[in-house]
């Protein structure tokens, strides 16, 4: 049985059930050395999603749901983790086998840790060691086991890969004495979804489950992760999210397609642009860029829609593509010459939401938000939701909770509502003013009646995993 050494002096809601979890599963670790603890946050996107890498400035709630590693020697050389989600899955990998005895090649862990779709859950984990051998010359000289316990939904939009990592990451450095701080955690977790498991995601899932703060909305920069001050949400506002639980992956086809498609207009805008492209591989290239730095999302909206954007395709095959401009500056998506791309739509989209985010950020600053204000803070959700469906991330179900929350509307205390994170479903996040929980409650009620579909609602905050810190389990 396992207790906390020194608890917290605010310690989170779902701390209870996480000890619960482990102490009715006690017998994975052996009792005569200590644990290390750490706790990482889901999040709830508010404003910018996919834009993130493009460039773009994205608004990130620290959701209350968390995902917790402990971590504990083990005399054993392997990486062994138990995860109590599903059916209490484990898997216990050969040090010698995972990291090659050395620095391990990403394609090599990324193939051992896939192959089995029964066992790639613990390539989130796993990815995690295999980076701090990577990029931090990290060479264990003793095993580890990891218990991981979750309350983040996963394949609801909300970053329970990210938390997933995070909260590993920072439980391996503790016990093999990796010094990171959270920006560093956030990249490196980034680089193990991106290498190791193979999904293109950007870079704000991670930053958040890092280092967001309790009751305020991360404010980042993704150029390529600069942490803005945050914005603290006006006392008369909460914001909610309902999952409309239709499943959706970063790593699916859509997100990696409309990502691609996004590089791709770059590449264009960019040979529009007169800017000088130097071949850097098959299919990739890097492009000298004095004018936006190679971030979409820095390109004003006004100079998208009066220079570029009629003179970029609608639409191209990937193989025309490649023939004409040769490849593309992003380094985890490839253009498929099979495949015809969208490539308009998902290069103005993170040109357009940066602007919108940054409008819906001057605006919660003001301090003045009547209902004006407040609408206009709707009008942006909207837009962005919009625009996501427009690139081919929207769904069914998340379309119908945007309707249900624009129909309940002001007078309902509801404002406005978008699809959150990677699209194509998952969560949708909703703007209310406080004390209107019954409302959200009541637009999931009626997504239920409608689509057949439970809507589960999520709320609450938390702190992130740099504010939670490290902490030291001893048996009772």
């Amino acid at each position: 049985m396992w207790r906390l050494e020194s608890p917290p002096e605010q310690a989170p809601s779902d701390l209870g059930a996480f000890l619960y979890a482990l102490n009715k599963l006690y017998d994975f670790f052996p009792s005569e050395k200590h644990l290390f603890l750490a706790r990482a946050p889901g999040r709830l996107d508010l404003m910018g999603g996919i834009a993130d890498y493009s460039g773009s400035l994205v608004l990130e709630l620290p959701l209350g749901v968390a995902c917790y590693a402990a971590a504990q020697h083990d005399t054993d050389r392997a990486f062994t983790v138990r995860s109590t989600n599903g059916d209490h899955s484990e898997l216990s990998i050969p040090l010698g086998e995972l990291l090659r005895d050395g620095a391990p090649e990403y394609e090599q862990a990324h193939a051992l840790l896939t192959a089995d779709p029964a066992r790639a859950w613990a390539a989130y984990a796993a990815g995690t060691l295999v980076v701090l051998a990577r990029e931090r010359g990290l060479r264990p000289n003793h095993g580890v086991r990891i218990f991981i316990h979750s309350s983040v939904p996963a394949g609801a939009g909300v970053s329970s890969s990210a938390a997933l990592e995070v909260a590993t990451m920072q439980a391996l450095s503790a016990i093999f004495g990796v010094e990171l701080d959270g920006r560093e955690t956030a990249l490196l977790c980034q680089l193990a979804e991106n290498m190791v498991v193979g999904a293109p995601c950007g870079v704000m899932d991670q930053m958040t489950s890092a280092l967001g703060e309790q009751d305020r909305l991360l404010c980042l920069l993704c150029q390529p992760a600069e942490v803005q001050p945050p914005v603290e949400l006006p006392p008369s506002l909460e914001v909610w999210g309902i999952d409309s639980g239709i499943r959706h992956a970063v790593s699916g086809a859509d997100y990696g397609a409309v990502r691609t498609g996004a590089f791709m207009g770059y590449r264009i805008v960019a040979e529009l642009a007169g800017l000088r492209t130097i071949p850097a591989g098959e299919g990739r290239v890097t492009i000298e860029d004095a004018a936006w730095g190679g971030y979409l999302a820095k390109m004003a909206p006004s100079e998208w829609v009066g220079k570029y954007q009629n003179h970029v395709p609608e639409s191209m095959t990937g193989a025309d593509f490649l023939a004409r401009y040769g490849g593309i500056t992003d380094g985890v998506t490839r253009v498929d010459p099979e495949r015809t791309y969208s490539i308009r739509q998902p290069t103005g989209h993170p040109i357009h939401e940066n602007h919108r985010v940054m409008l819906f950020r001057a605006l919660l600053a003001t301090g003045r938000l009547e209902d004006q204000e407040l609408s206009l803070l709707g009008e942006l959700m909207y837009q962005s939701h919009a625009s996501y469906s427009a690139c081919g991330l929207g769904s069914q179900g998340t379309d119908l909770l945007v309707d249900l929350v624009r129909e309940a509307g002001p007078g309902s205390g509801l404002w406005g509502a978008k699809i959150t994170g990677g699209g194509s479903g998952g969560t949708v996040a909703i703007l209310a003013s406080r004390g209107r929980r019954d409302e959200v409650e009541r637009v999931a009620a009626r997504y239920w009646h409608e689509s057949g579909a439970p809507g589960s609602v999520l709320g609450g905050t938390s702190l992130g995993a740099a504010q939670f810190g490290v902490r030291t389990l001893v048996p009772k």
